[in-house]
């Protein structure tokens, strides 16, 4: 599947535009990942995209969030490791991290929530108006981005990356598409 057919295929399921935005912030970081690590950027970034295709309809019940989005992403001939990923970074499920590409994307969903949330509160509104320390000094304020799940985004680790280095490829990553955002 091509960017271009998955993000069609993400727009044609997922109607809210923030959802959107958030998808895109997650493939642009899963981007930068998989560059650090000399992965497939490709493959990483339609699991970045692709991750909460199902969450118009599924919000309600995580029970049932990401595995149905990965049940359609399998349907539409995924490749097998994209749904697994997809699946499994809702905790919900229990599901064991096994791969890089599983570490990566579980650690990148609230990592994003965290990055918006810093720069929404600077006066420009802007991702070019923050920097890692400043994110480092939030990231400890338990008030500041309640949703953005601290221990999840703590399991950079699992993938040998301090929180430092993980929020420095992170907030990079977006900056480069801010202009998409919005930020």
């Amino acid at each position: 599947m091509t960017r271009d057919e998955a993000y069609h295929l993400l727009t044609s399921h997922l109607k809210t535009r923030n959802l959107v935005k958030h998808s895109l912030a997650v493939e642009a970081v899963m981007r930068g990942l998989a560059r650090h690590f000399g992965q497939d950027e490709d493959l990483w970034g339609l699991a970045g995209l692709l991750h909460d295709i199902d969450y118009d309809w599924t919000k309600d019940e995580p029970a049932r969030h990401s595995m149905e989005g990965a049940d359609l992403l399998a349907r539409e001939g995924l490749p097998e490791e994209v749904v697994y990923a997809v699946r499994a970074h809702n905790e919900a499920h229990g599901l064991p991290r096994r791969s890089l590409l599983d570490k990566a994307l579980y650690a990148s969903d609230p990592l994003t929530g965290l990055i918006v949330a810093g720069a929404l509160i600077k006066p420009e509104k802007k991702l070019s108006a923050i920097d890692v320390p400043f994110l480092l000094n939030r990231f400890h304020e338990k008030s500041f981005a309640r949703g953005a799940n601290r221990e999840q985004i703590k399991s950079c680790s699992e993938m040998g990356l301090s929180l430092e280095e993980f929020m420095e490829i992170g907030l990079r990553s977006m900056q480069g598409i801010a202009g998409e955002m919005g930020l």
